[in-house]
C-alpha cells in the first residue's frame, strides 16, 4: 500500500464495479429459475437457489468491506453519503433475486401452460433493466477519473434514462398478466394464484431496486 493510500485511504470505485459484477451474477440466474420452475425441475430450483444464496452472500461480504473502508479523508469527487446510497440500492438487487428464488424454493407452485409466456416476458424485461443498470455500474471507475463530468457521463445519463422506460415496460406486463391471471381464476385454486402474485412483486422488485439505483448514479452525477 503506497503512502498515499495510507494516509488518504483506497478508491471504493473498484470494489463497487466488484460488488456490481457479483450483482450482476445473482441477476443472471433469473431466467434459469424460472425456466426451471416451468419445467417442474424442482432439484434444479434448489440448486439454482442455493447459487443465488451463495452469490448474495458474496455480495454482501463486497458491500461490508466497501463500508467498512469507504474513505473519509479520502478525496472524492462525490460524497461519502451518495456512494453509500447507491451501495444499498444496488445491494437491494441482490436482495430481490433471493426473495424471488426463496419464492420458488418454498412451494412446489405449477405455472399453468396458458401463462408460461408470460412470466419468461416479465422475467427477460427485468432481467433487461437490471442489466442496463449494470452496464452503468460499470462505468464507475470511468465516472471517477473524470469527476463524473464530461461526455462519458452525458454517456451514462442517456444510458440511466432508459431505465424509467424500461421499468415501466416491466410493471404494464405485470399488469397484463394479473388480468391473464383472474380471468382464470376459476381454473386456479386461491394458493396458487396468491403465489403467482408473490412471484411477480418479486420480479418488479427487482426492477425497481435497478432503477432506483440509476436514480442515485444520476444524482451523484447531476451533483458532480
Amino acid at each position: 500500500m503506497s503512502l498515499i493510500q495510507q494516509v488518504f485511504g483506497s478508491s471504493p470505485f473498484q470494489p463497487l464495479v466488484e460488488h456490481s459484477g457479483k450483482v450482476h451474477e445473482c441477476v443472471a440466474l433469473v431466467k434459469p429459475l424460472m425456466q426451471a420452475l416451468i419445467a417442474r425441475d424442482h432439484d434444479e430450483v434448489h440448486r439454482l437457489h442455493d447459487n443465488v444464496s451463495k452469490l448474495e452472500y458474496e455480495a454482501d461480504q463486497i458491500k461490508h468491506r466497501i463500508r467498512e473502508q469507504l474513505p473519509r479523508r479520502f478525496f472524492l469527487p462525490v460524497s461519502r453519503e451518495d456512494l453509500d446510497r447507491f451501495l444499498h440500492c444496488q445491494d437491494n438487487i441482490a436482495d430481490g433475486v433471493e426473495d424471488f428464488a426463496v419464492i420458488l424454493v418454498i412451494r412446489r407452485t405449477q405455472i399453468h401452460e396458458r401463462l408460461t409466456s408470460a412470466f419468461i416476458e416479465i422475467v427477460d424485461q427485468v432481467v433487461q433493466v437490471a442489466n442496463t443498470m449494470h452496464a452503468a455500474s460499470s462505468a464507475l471507475i470511468d465516472l471517477a477519473e473524470t469527476s463524473f463530468e464530461g461526455a462519458g457521463a452525458q454517456n451514462i445519463l442517456t444510458l440511466i434514462g432508459n431505465l424509467g422506460e424500461e421499468e415501466w415496460k416491466a410493471d404494464r406486463l405485470q399488469r397484463k398478466l394479473s388480468q391473464q391471471m383472474y380471468e382464470m381464476e376459476s381454473d386456479l385454486d386461491p394458493v396458487t394464484l396468491s403465489f403467482y402474485e408473490k412471484i411477480q412483486l418479486a420480479l418488479g422488485a427487482i426492477a425497481d431496486s435497478a432503477e432506483n439505483t440509476g436514480d442515485m448514479l444520476r444524482a451523484m452525477i447531476v451533483k458532480g
